[in-house]
């Protein structure tokens, strides 16, 4: 008896020490969420370079139409993105992890492209 209490004391810490992101609800993953914030980031960075060019364009509107893409392309909802955001927000050690990726992606495409742009055999021809 004596074991069957200390077994079911165990299991209920165990639960509830368990998965944080379970306990918030439906969390996107942090794979997913970086591949979500990174195309975040780009239509963010498109709508602010071209479209702010052209006067006839709603910035507001055209960056939201792009959102809904891209939660369209990862298969998410806007409620699921913005309450994942929330909780990488409140959980510093998971938000870090996050930017930390995003920052290491972004800084391999710049690399990508600086030596695409300065190789040697471009500048020989």
């Amino acid at each position: 008896m004596r074991k069957a209490v200390l077994f079911f004391c165990f299991s209920i810490l165990m639960y509830s020490c368990g998965n944080k992101k379970a306990k918030e609800g439906r969390i996107i993953s942090n794979d997913k969420m970086q591949a979500v914030m990174w195309d975040i980031l780009q239509a963010e960075a498109f709508t602010d370079i071209y479209l702010k060019k052209d006067s006839s364009q709603n910035i507001l509107l055209q960056n939201a139409a792009l959102q809904n893409k891209i939660f369209e392309l990862h298969q998410i909802s806007k409620e699921d993105f913005y309450r994942s955001f929330d909780y990488y927000s409140a959980h510093a050690g998971d938000m870090r992890t996050l930017l930390d990726s995003v920052s290491a992606k972004a800084e391999r495409q710049r690399n990508k492209v600086i030596e695409k742009r300065y190789s040697p055999s471009k500048k020989e021809k």
